[in-house]
């Protein structure tokens, strides 16, 4: 099971929002084969490894890091697959919450005599799919809220300046979740001040689609977003009914969202509905302050990555994660758990989910 959850990961920013799956089959302690879910549309995993298959399964075992799928979409059920190679005993690691599957794929095996085993290295499988587990169940975008910060708390210098707060080991695990996950949202105030790209500086990575949260339309028809929307899928969020600089905003290659106002800002919990039904399962929150308040308050936020440099700004604390009002007591605090962290030489990852999103 661990090769196939290895395995898995070859899929990453390739199969969304299908999730990552490995698969081995296993006969006489020798693997006849192995594979992968490699790209949406393609071949699922327990099928890429039948595919691979140098002799007969008959008799085999197979490890796959998520319940078979047992019915008809882009590719066919990989129930019949497996019963129909012979296979004997099938250990799976996460259970599909995919209603369409949802526990009828172990019956189907069950019901045609083959041995099913669950929840070997659950936890593990588990990790591989968080954001499929939440978007099948909820039918919106899965969010990870980063930002990267000083010990004395601050993203930028009192100067505004913010390049750079963390280490280039820090700022390139940043762009593989950019190619993990299928949207990258800011606030128009980060692309007025920072004019970033918001693409993935992998070789051959995928770039996110650009979501911009900007109610009354003021992003800069100079903004990198807007120059090149035409190459990369752009999404702009907003309240306004300015008939003419939303033309203006369409004619560049950006789509335009619009949600009802909320204090006079985008309502975040439409727009995550509005673009879950535009496909979009992931989203990495690369906002300022002020949009990291506002994700949270909304109880849009699933994930945080929190980076942290050995370094002291000082200054009056202008610049920080999470700006807004605040809670009024440690009580009233958004609380997380369920901590890893991850070293990239004298930075630290921590990663937490968020407890009290629903408050």
């Amino acid at each position: 099971m661990r090769r196939a959850i290895e395995l898995a990961s070859g899929g990453l920013g390739r199969v969304n929002p299908n999730p990552l799956v490995g698969a081995v089959i296993v006969k006489d302690d020798r693997i006849l084969a192995e594979g992968y879910h490699e790209k949406y549309g393609g071949l699922h995993a327990e099928r890429n490894a039948f595919s691979q298959l140098k002799e007969s399964a008959a008799g085999a075992d197979m490890y796959v890091t998520l319940e078979p799928c047992c019915h008809y979409g882009k590719q066919p059920p990989c129930t019949e697959a497996i019963i129909g190679n012979g296979i004997k005993n099938v250990y799976i690691g996460s259970h599909d919450p995919n209603s369409l599957v949802a526990g009828k794929g172990i019956k189907q095996l069950r019901d045609a005599g083959i041995s099913v085993t669950e929840g070997v290295l659950e936890e593990e499988c588990d990790a591989l799919n968080p954001v499929f587990f939440h978007y099948i169940t909820t039918k919106t975008p899965y969010v990870v809220m980063k930002y990267a910060m000083t010990l004395d708390g601050k993203t930028a210098c009192d100067t505004g300046k913010s390049r750079w707060v963390t280490g280039e080991s820090a700022r390139n695990h940043v762009q593989q979740t950019r190619n993990a996950l299928t949207g990258i949202m800011a606030g128009v105030q980060t692309v007025i001040n920072d004019n970033p790209s918001l693409t993935c500086r992998i070789e051959n990575g995928r770039n996110p689609v650009r979501i911009i949260c900007d109610s009354s339309l003021r992003i800069p028809d100079s903004s990198e977003v807007l120059k090149t929307a035409h190459k990369t899928r752009t999404i702009i969020a907003t309240i306004s009914d300015n008939a003419q600089r939303l033309s203006q905003i369409e004619e560049t290659g950006a789509e335009i969202v619009k949600t009802k106002p909320l204090n006079g800002r985008v309502d975040l919990k439409e727009l995550m509905l509005k673009l879950g039904r535009l496909g979009i399962d992931g989203i990495l929150l690369e906002g300022g302050g002020t949009l990291n308040h506002s994700a949270l308050k909304a109880g849009i936020v699933n994930h945080v990555h929190a980076y942290i440099a050995p370094k002291i700004f000082g200054g009056s604390g202008k610049y920080t994660p999470v700006s807004g009002g605040g809670v009024k007591s440690p009580d009233d605090a958004y609380m997380f758990r369920n901590l890893k962290i991850t070293r990239f030489r004298h930075d630290i990852l921590l990663e937490y989910d968020i407890i009290n999103k629903d408050r």
